[in-house]
């Protein structure tokens, strides 16, 4: 009797402490997916008015109406969209400004295309920097969710994410549609995700370099405002005659033959 009390009191206790853990662990798991805050404004495009979503811009390399046009979806029942059409060759976007802190940062939407040449850069989801963007899409291609990683550093950057056909130096045309879109500060990329891009290199690297370091920067200035001095005090002020006797010297030496 004793023996059966103890293993129950043993079970009661094993039952106790599973529920006590279970329960603390399911509140945590909820933050966690709570923190991942969208740090776009309006990413689900949901809204607007007339033709304009809120906190979005449309941009293009050639924007005419006979090159690039763009529009909001609302719609009902589904997710709303944004449309880049790229009618002739171009690089055509959506754009929304952020500022955003030091960190690594996920950038993430869905898109589908019409037509997108093959050759150049396809529909992405960018950052206006050299190059940053996700795996492109080309042709004609149901849903799909495009991703590109970004590290931020120092003290934050001013970023402009684009939604776009095309790219820099790289023009096409087609339709693409893009919902849902995301940035989410992230603790760091999963492993072997792809593309990752560290914004901070990326600026270094297309800052120009200086010619020279700074004390030769300085030594070369001096020596030319010391150049420019004396040619002043020689022939460009009358009132100063202190090489006038020199002058005359070298003016009355005969030429040697």
């Amino acid at each position: 009797m004793i023996a059966h009390l103890h293993s129950y009191r043993s079970e009661l206790l094993f039952c106790t402490i599973f529920l006590c853990a279970t329960l603390f662990a399911a509140p945590r798991f909820s933050l966690a997916a709570g923190d991942q805050k969208n740090l776009l404004l309006n990413g689900d495009f949901a809204k607007g008015s007339e033709d304009q979503p809120d906190s979005w811009r449309t941009e293009a390399w050639i924007n005419n109406p006979d090159s690039f046009q763009a529009h909001w979806h609302s719609n009902t029942g589904k997710p709303n969209e944004l449309e880049v059409d790229a009618l002739k060759a171009n690089d055509a976007r959506w754009m929304q400004p952020l500022t955003v802190g030091p960190g690594w940062y996920q950038l993430s939407v869905d898109v589908r295309t019409e037509n997108v040449g093959t050759k150049e850069s396809g529909a992405t989801v960018s950052v206006m920097e050299d190059g940053v963007m996700s795996p492109e899409v080309h042709g004609t291609a149901d849903w799909q969710r495009v991703t590109l990683y970004l590290k931020v550093g120092g003290h934050g950057a001013d970023i402009d994410v684009a939604l776009r056909v095309g790219g820099f130096g790289s023009l096409n045309s087609g339709k693409a549609f893009f919902r849902n879109a995301s940035l989410i500060a992230i603790d760091a990329p999963p492993p072997s995700a792809t593309p990752t891009y560290d914004l901070n290199a990326i600026r270094q690297q297309a800052a120009p370099v200086p010619k020279g370091s700074p004390i030769s920067l300085v030594f070369t200035f001096a020596l030319l405002a010391g150049i420019a001095w004396a040619g002043w005090r020689i022939y460009g002020d009358d009132d100063f005659r202190i090489f006038n006797r020199f002058r005359a010297a070298m003016a009355r030496r005969p030429n040697k033959r």
